[in-house]
């Protein structure tokens, strides 16, 4: 796929000239799903089909007359909500498509890239309509790219990624909300006349309210494994906006893309105007089946390294926060040992001399080790780390800086803040300039720098603690509309340039939490923090919201001391995901010790399973108070069942979790494993069942004492 906001001019060349011809039918497919467009009399794009693959594309004369154009435009005949929307340089403000041409071709044997070219009829400007299908994963991408020969500069107002129609009787919107440590809430309601928008205006950490996700389901409510919805989302790591639009005669128009608010953007002659890629999913099946489709094609496509393994890792933030020394890393690096574990990560606090990081109020932007702290520095904890057969890893949070920093001393024009108002601080921080390429410069030279220096360094941890307030970019001037879209540009062309050099240093990206998840950033990352809150029973709702549209081997999950649940149902709850650890090891008595090294032995056991594994959610939290899982390898040959009880009340009982995944004909042995020592187990010794009575009968795997839980592995003999 082409770089988000690469220059790209597509020429004519590259297409079949066919202007001038109607009826003409453009189908964009995957194995299971034809998206179809139509050139009608008018010579305008029109969407006619999106669902179930049809066994023949029909005649293009069998389709209803088309009404619902492909990519609405402004200023002509339009009614409702645009698409795109132009001022060009004369001040006329409309803009029409018409089709001049298309294009279709395989990149292999799963991939299929469609391009359909439409141009205005009275102006030189031309929108193209890109489109992606992965054949096996059933997903689709839809860019825009815009571009005009116009002699003066246009002024791009609306510049969505995605234009899809549907008709049916009803639509409902599963959307997800939240704040810091409360994040990806589930709600669904019915869609109504008039708009409803998901969106976000905060810059930097976009996804701090809303998360750039939803389902659509269509005719009635969609369950785990039943009814009609498609899965979107937008492959941005800024404002984002989704617009749902019914109309007077209840069709329905979703516009999905960048956030145009205040982002007017300034595209010079011959320059081209790339959107970010809507991904988007269609099921018949339910939720189940979409989300599958997306962790298959997010492990293929679109999270850095997504076939390769991912580390397990003991951090130190909850266990020393600021207050930690040589000697403390020290003993923690034989904790990460002692536990099994891959990985040791240095959080925060570990860097500036002038002003100390000795709390979040200092020192962020100055990136030398702290010779307070770090004597030795950080050359000499990645080489004990070595000694101890385990790696080293390291926080940093390259696009803030503190007022009270060297940084901000020599530079107080790479800080975005408005010149005529006082600064306004978000965990005392400001937001670096990475629309500056002195900027971009910087943040690159931090990260290689630390490569270079200490080549044993073997992880990141890339946070981004606030979002934009009081946005001025110096650099920019008279442009301040472009802040928004060209921040993200910034960050992008740091990561690509860290990536050309780095292409498999893992990165956890993080952002307060989950303030910034997309598949915009985890083209560049292997994982993601999904929360600050670590309180095991807050985290089944959060990583079961993820789950939906990220797989497990992407969401890290970590054991901590918040909650006051035992060490066993923390690390079960953990385990869902990429688990790691971020606790004082050291107060562990025996058996919780015990327990936990044997945890870590099978977790890595049995990670394939979980990373790689189709994921089906058998009970919800949101249904009942419990959450039952499983995870069931490509071959069906394995599976591992997670249960988690919340709570109890008077008189409850638990049906059966019916299975799914499983082959119906093959007999599975099961057991359960994760036992704390001295307890009881449901399943203490291998049982044998067949796959038709594990997915009909089910199995008692819910305990029925509050905040407990069970881990139970399925094999096929």
């Amino acid at each position: 796929m082409k770089k988000i906001y690469t220059a790209i001019l597509l020429s004519a060349a590259l297409f079949t000239f066919v202007s001038g011809q109607s009826d003409i039918l453009i189908p964009v497919s995957t194995h299971n799903t034809d998206l179809i467009f139509k050139v009608g009399n008018d010579h305008r794009l029109y969407q006619v089909y999106y669902g179930p693959k049809l066994l023949q594309t029909p005649d293009s004369k069998r389709f209803p007359r088309p009404v619902h154009l492909a990519y609405v435009t402004s200023g002509t005949d339009n009614l409702f909500e645009p698409a795109v929307r132009i001022t060009h340089n004369d001040g006329n403000p409309s803009l029409e498509l018409n089709y001049v041409s298309h294009q279709t071709e395989k990149t292999d044997e799963n991939v299929t890239n469609t391009h359909i070219r439409l141009k205005d009829p009275q102006h030189p400007v031309e929108v193209i309509l890109h489109f992606k299908a992965f054949a096996r994963e059933n997903v689709m991408e839809q860019w825009v790219e815009i571009v005009h020969q116009e002699k003066k500069p246009v002024t791009v107002y609306n510049y969505a990624s995605s234009l899809l129609h549907f008709d049916a009787p009803k639509y409902w919107l599963t959307q997800f909300h939240g704040d810091w440590a409360e994040e990806m809430k589930m709600q669904e309601n019915e869609l109504t006349s008039g708009i409803k928008i998901l969106d976000s205006k905060l810059g930097a950490r976009a996804h701090m309210y809303q998360t750039p996700v939803f389902f659509l389901s269509l005719n009635e409510k969609s369950g785990e494994n039943s009814g009609e919805l498609i899965a979107g989302t937008l492959g941005w790591s800024g404002n984002f906006r989704f617009l749902f639009e019914v109309d007077e005669k209840n069709s329905l128009r979703v516009i999905s893309g960048i956030n145009p608010f205040a982002s007017e953007y300034l595209l010079q002659p011959g320059k081209s105007f790339v959107t970010p890629p809507f991904i988007f999913t269609y099921s018949a099946q339910g939720k189940g089946y979409a989300s599958r489709n997306l962790h298959r094609w997010a492990m293929n496509y679109g999270i850095m390294d997504g076939k390769e393994s991912r580390l397990t890792l003991l951090n130190n933030w909850e266990t020393t926060y600021f207050d930690f020394n040589e000697e403390k890393l020290t003993a923690l690096l034989d904790d990460t040992k002692k536990m099994g574990l891959d990985l040791f990560l240095l959080d925060d606090g570990w860097f500036a001399n002038k002003y100390p990081r000795n709390n979040d109020r200092a020192g962020l932007g100055d990136w030398q080790e702290n010779k307070t702290k770090l004597p030795n520095g950080v050359g000499f904890l990645v080489k004990e780390a070595e000694k101890r057969a385990v790696k080293f890893g390291i926080w940093i949070e390259p696009e803030m800086v503190n007022p009270k920093s060297e940084l901000y001393e020599t530079h107080p024009d790479w800080v975005l803040k408005l010149p005529n108002r006082p600064e306004h601080y978000f965990r005392n921080q400001l937001v670096l300039d990475l629309i500056n390429p002195e900027v971009q410069d910087f943040v690159y030279n931090l990260v290689d720098g630390m490569l270079t220096r200490f080549p044993g360094l073997a992880f990141f941890k890339w946070d981004c603690n606030r979002m934009m307030t009081n946005t001025y970019s110096v650099y920019l001037k008279d442009r301040q509309s472009h802040v928004y879209v060209d921040y993200v540009n910034g960050l992008y062309r740091v990561l690509d340039r860290l990536r050309q050099k780095y292409p498999h240093v893992p990165m956890m990206l993080c952002s307060g939490g989950g303030g910034r998840v997309d598949y915009g950033a985890m083209r560049y990352f292997t994982e993601f923090w999904a929360s600050d809150d670590t309180d095991p029973v807050e985290r089944i709702y959060i990583q079961w919201g993820y789950s939906y549209f990220f797989p497990a081997l992407s969401v890290c999950n970590h054991v901590t001391s918040w909650g006051k649940q035992s060490v066993k149902f923390r690390t079960d709850v953990a385990m869902m995901g990429k688990m790691g650890f971020d606790i004082q090891v050291n107060e562990f008595n025996e058996k919780e010790l015990a327990f936990c090294q044997e945890a870590v032995k099978n977790y890595k056991r049995l990670s394939e399973v979980i990373w790689r594994g189709d994921l089906y959610r058998l009970v919800s939290p949101y249904e009942e108070n419990r959450a039952v899982l499983m995870y069931v390898s490509p071959g069906k040959d394995k599976a591992l069942l997670f249960s988690y009880t919340m709570n109890i009340r008077y008189g409850e009982n638990f049906n059966n979790a019916r299975l799914q995944g499983l082959d119906a004909t093959r007999t599975y042995a099961v057991q359960e494993i994760n036992q704390f020592p001295g307890t009881m187990s449901l399943y203490p010794t291998k049982r044998l069942y067949t796959g038709d009575y594990l997915m009909n009968v089910g199995l008692n795997v819910t305990s029925f004492q509050p905040l407990t839980s069970s881990v139970i592995e399925i094999t096929a003999e």
